[in-house]
């Protein structure tokens, strides 16, 4: 079964940090390009960072209400993707989802093959 099986999340206070995970089974995350998206209540679901395959010889793609804070990883060996979060703020409180599309090069959000089943971010004190 071809899947992103995303963990993490959780309620934290602001300025703290959580990493979440997304582990694929049925294919390899290396040929396909990668992002993290996310979606607040009453808002439309927005693509935060990505990075290409690991062919493409590039950096990760972040918007700029989350660079310096968040970074994404790819783990090749264990097949898993990251989001590490750091000084977390009220406003990134969201269902954040994983998500790999067929391509070298990040995509628009319709594009995308595959999504992890969302886990939910709080951010609140």
């Amino acid at each position: 079964q071809l899947q992103l099986v995303g963990s993490g999340g959780g309620l934290v206070q602001p300025g703290g940090s959580l990493r979440l995970s997304c582990a694929a089974s049925g294919f390899r995350l290396d040929h396909y390009a990668l992002g993290w998206f996310r979606q607040a209540p009453g808002k439309e679901r927005e693509g935060i960072t990505c990075i290409g395959s690991v062919d493409v010889d590039d950096s990760p793609y972040y918007i700029d209400s989350v660079k310096g804070r968040f970074a994404m990883a790819r783990d090749s060996a264990k097949n898993t993707m990251y989001l590490q979060m750091n000084n977390l703020k009220p406003e990134d409180t969201a269902v954040y989802y994983c998500a790999a599309v067929k391509s070298r090069y990040c995509s628009p959000l319709e594009l995308y093959d595959y999504w992890g089943q969302g886990t939910q971010v709080t951010v609140s004190s």
